[in-house]
Formats: structure tokens, sequence, C-alpha cells
């Protein structure tokens, strides 16, 4: 096992406190957003034999397994984080894997630079991810039905918006979700803005399910994807409840710490609430506009203890052990590559002692046992 020093990346909306907290240090008085752990080539985990991108391309097989190596290449499949939320991240969605190549080969073929503020794909993967709250955790996930959104709107009694809550009572749902965000999204920006504080003072007079709107308002003032995020479902997930966001669902975290994992993409379509590029015909591509629900996710446990969060995908597998001191050492060796974290309590894994926010890279086939009287999370890939 190699342990991890990881990156911290300071994104404006990050929580000063969060990741300080849980490693037991001080604040510094910046933000601290994400923690990543894996080998991304922006920020890849350090370890005692080297940057862990170094480490795989020297000796993928052994680092990966052959199997994981065969299914996704000489690389590691996924992305491990601590993201701590102190205010709203941007509106987005991902492109599946099939739009992700188009695209990409596309803006390669018009030579969009790969660093350009307009450039919407920085790879040719998607980027399903999965997010497990170790606090209260508030976020947006996926489309309310029509009806729901247009009382939603309706109540905040915005002549304005009365166009688009008639929109969503008189076309089939896809139709009235695609024509309400396309709206949204191409409307006048000024016009735009000043529905947006009107719908923002009514929010706060409101209440209850308008507030999350109020607040999305205070941080992106006049912003459009304000009443965008209104035809999204809200939802609190509470510590070791998770949500998993696939390819062409709209969603926005609010606020809370969480253990996120995802695939090894940078790709990001944006929606509102960012002052970044909003690419709004890209973006209708992309959008699945279906009514869903959120479909919090619960651990399903196992009778060796392990608790895993199903999702459809192969890049990634998270799971958790909730040890207790004095139960039986759990053997956690796989033949694939493994990231082993501590949220709480202390635990052993292998020779090294982690404490919360301390984490390890295990080799495929490397032994790896774990003891302790704590939390630790387990991330592998299904080959």
């Amino acid at each position: 096992m190699d342990p991890l020093d990881n990156t911290i990346r300071p994104y404006a909306w990050g929580s000063t406190t969060a990741i300080p907290h849980l490693l037991g240090v001080e604040p510094t008085g910046e933000p601290q957003a994400e923690m990543w752990m894996g080998a991304h080539p922006g920020a890849p985990s350090r370890t005692p034999r080297g940057p862990l991108t170094e480490v795989i391309d020297e000796t993928p097989e052994k680092e990966l397994g052959a199997a994981a190596v065969a299914k996704f290449g000489p690389r590691l499949p996924f992305l491990l984080k601590l993201l701590a939320a102190g205010a709203p991240l941007s509106l987005q969605v991902h492109p599946d894997l099939a739009q992700a190549k188009e695209g990409y080969e596309d803006e390669e073929r018009r030579g969009v630079p790969i660093d350009a503020p307009h450039r919407n794909y920085k790879d040719a993967n998607h980027k399903p991810e999965l997010i497990c709250a170790l606090t209260e955790f508030d976020g947006l996930c996926g489309f309310r039905t029509p009806s729901e959104a247009a009382d939603l709107l309706a109540a905040l009694e915005v002549d304005s918006l009365k166009p688009y809550v008639d929109l969503l009572h008189a076309h089939p749902e896809g139709a009235a979700l695609r024509e309400v965000l396309t709206a949204v999204l191409s409307a006048d920006r000024e016009q735009m803005a000043a529905t947006v504080t009107e719908a923002a003072a009514a929010c706060v007079r409101l209440g209850g399910a308008h507030a999350p709107y109020a607040d999305l308002a205070h941080h992106y003032p006049g912003d459009p994807g304000v009443i965008a995020a209104m035809l999204l479902n809200h939802v609190r997930l509470q510590p070791g409840e998770a949500l998993f966001l696939g390819a062409g669902v709209p969603h926005a975290y609010l606020n809370g710490l969480g253990v996120e994992i995802m695939a090894n993409s940078d790709n990001v379509l944006r929606c509102g609430l960012t002052p970044k590029h909003v690419d709004v015909p890209e973006l209708l591509r992309i959008v699945r506009f279906e009514a869903s629900d959120p479909g919090v996710l619960r651990p399903e446990a196992s009778p060796d203890g392990e608790e895993v969060y199903e999702t459809p995908i192969d890049e990634f597998r998270l799971s958790r052990y909730v040890l207790v001191a004095g139960a039986p050492v759990h053997d956690l060796t796989l033949g694939t590559p493994q990231i082993l974290l501590c949220t709480a309590g202390s635990v052993q894994a292998g020779e090294h002692a982690l404490g919360p926010g301390r984490s390890v890279f295990v080799p495929a086939g490397e032994k790896a046992e774990v003891s302790g009287d704590g939390t630790v999370f387990r991330a592998t890939v299904i080959a």
C-alpha cells in the first residue's frame, strides 16, 4: 500500500472549514473545495514512489491488474474526492460516452484550444458520478414533473414567469421542459435579471420549498440559472445516503461535505449559476428532458460487512466499512486497484494508521487488511 498525499483545490464555492475540520487541522481562511485522490493529470496524488500517474505509467498491469487495463486502458479509471460545498456549484450536466467522443473530436478538428474558456470537451470520456453525504448535504438532481415545476413558479406570482407556467401545463413532459429551459437560458439578460430579482424576493417571502432558490439568488444575483434550478428536484441527503448522477441529468450541489467518485473526466456542460461559458445549443443536445425521482441511494450490506453503493457503470465502485474495535480483521484484497479513505475514527490499513481524511492506494492483488474503530470508504472498479 502507498499512503497518499493529496491536493486540495481552493475553488471559490468551497467551505473554509469542512475539510480542515475533518483532517483535524486549523482552517486557513481560504476555501477548500475538493481533495483529489487518484491519478488525474491535473492533480495526481503523491506517493513515496512518486506521483501516482507516474507509478501507474511505469507498470500499469502491476498497479491496475490485467483485467482493468484490458477493459479501461493503462490508467486509473476513477477519481475519488472529498467535496466540501460552502456555496452552490454551477448547474451542470455531463455527456454520455458517445456524446463525449463526438464532441471532443469535433472541437479537436475545429482547433479549439484545450484551455479555451468556451471549450466544452476536455477529453473523450463520460463523467458519471456518485456523491455520498458525510454531513447533511443539499443538492438539485433531475427534473421535477412539469406540473410540480409549474406550481413552484406560479406561487411566486411574478408576471414575467407566467408564460413559463403556461408552457409547463400545455405540452407533453419532454417538450415542456425543453421549451422552458431553452426560453430561460435564451432570454434577454437584463430582462431575466429583473425577473430573477423579483422571483428571489418572493422566494424569501414564501420560504419552505422556495428557500433553496432564495439562497441560489443570493449567491448568483440575476443569474437565469436560478429559474432553471426551479425545474429540478431539491434533495437533502442524510449522512450515508448518496446520489448517482448519470449522463444528461442536470444537477448542482448546494451545501455539505461528501465523498464523491467519478469517471476520470473533466467534461461539464453548464446550465447557469456560473460566470463561465454556457453553450445553450450543445447543452440542449446533451440534457435528457424527462422528469425523474432523485433516487436517493442507501448502501446494500453484505455478510462480510461491506456496504455497497450500487451504480450501473463499471469505471468505479464505491463501498464503505463501519469498523468496530475488537472485531475480526477485514480482508479487502482484490485483483483491481483500490483507494481506501478513512472518514471517521481510527483505521489500520495494513501497516498504515489512517485518521479522518487520510488515504492509501492499494495496487491490484496487494494484500489489504483493515481493522479499527471508524469508517473507511473503498473505491475500486468492476473489471
